[in-house]
């Protein structure tokens, strides 16, 4: 019986997923099966028959990084790279759980309760995840109206008028 991990791995060239320690404890492992993170290692592949499969290749639209993934390059949460696929997949799942809220920091040590990290500790991980909910969302600037008059410009000479 083959594994959901071998699957991806060896026959569909998706490395993206590490296999860590083969047993589930590690998360390197970790997909989205139907939109909920599980250890590929643990699955039998032909359990996944008709399942909706998501691994870290599968987050980014393309050839940009998604909020996500930015936030682990820019803010260090990237580290060897054994456990950052699995990070990355277990904190997309959360992510997508908040529905535009940001989680508190304890929620976001529970959703990655089943990752570990050997190389440093898990606070620029934490605050990746945070910081990409915050930019998710972060409303954009509204668009002036087209019938909108421009300001005003002031010419320096004038402004210095102004200013008595």
């Amino acid at each position: 019986m083959k594994r959901l991990l071998d699957v991806l791995r060896e026959d569909l060239a998706l490395t993206g997923s590490k296999e860590g320690c083969g047993e589930g404890e590690c998360g390197a492992c970790s997909v989205l099966l139907n939109g909920a993170p599980v250890n590929s290692c643990l699955v039998p592949a032909v359990q996944c028959q008709g399942a909706r499969i998501v691994t870290v290749e599968g987050l980014a639209k393309g050839p940009r990084l998604t909020a996500l993934q930015q936030a682990f390059v820019t803010m260090g949460g990237a580290q060897c790279g054994i456990c950052t696929p699995g990070m990355l997949v277990s904190a997309s799942a959360l992510l997508a759980q908040s529905k535009g809220r940001v989680p508190s920091a304890d929620q976001v040590r529970e959703a990655l309760a089943g990752n570990l990290c050997r190389c440093t500790g898990y606070e620029k991980i934490i605050d990746a995840v945070r910081a990409a909910a915050t930019l998710k969302t972060a409303k954009p600037a509204r668009a002036t109206p087209a019938s909108a008059k421009p300001a005003r410009k002031v010419s320096p000479a004038r402004r210095k008028s102004r200013v008595r």
